[in-house]
C-alpha cells in the first residue's frame, strides 16, 4: 500500500507506507502538538491515559499551525520516538 506524504513539498512524493507496531509496550510514543487551539488538552488527556497504562510518553510541537515544522523538530520526533500521534483540533 502507498500512501502520499502530507508534508509541504513543491510535489508529493509517494512512499510505502510503514506498518504500525504490534503493541506500544515498550516503545516511546511522541505526542505531536502541531498548534492548533486546544489540541494540547486532547494531547494532555490522551499523555493521562497513555501513562496509565504505564506507556512512555514524549511530547513535540510546534508553536503555531500556521507554519511546517522545522527539520529540526521533525530530526528530533524522528531520534525519539518509535511511533507518533499528530493532534489536531477546532
Amino acid at each position: 500500500m502507498w500512501m502520499r506524504d502530507p508534508t509541504a513539498e513543491t510535489t508529493a512524493v509517494k512512499r510505502p507506507r510503514v506498518k504500525p507496531p504490534a503493541s506500544l509496550e515498550g516503545l516511546t510514543i511522541g505526542l505531536f502538538d502541531i498548534g492548533k487551539t486546544r489540541s494540547d488538552e486532547f494531547l494532555n488527556q490522551v499523555e493521562k491515559r497513555f501513562a496509565e497504562r504505564g506507556l512512555k510518553v514524549k511530547r513535540f510541537g510546534k508553536p503555531t499551525n500556521s507554519k511546517v515544522a522545522t527539520p529540526e523538530i521533525v530530526r528530533k520526533v524522528v531520534d525519539e520516538a518509535d511511533a507518533v500521534l499528530i493532534a489536531l483540533s477546532d
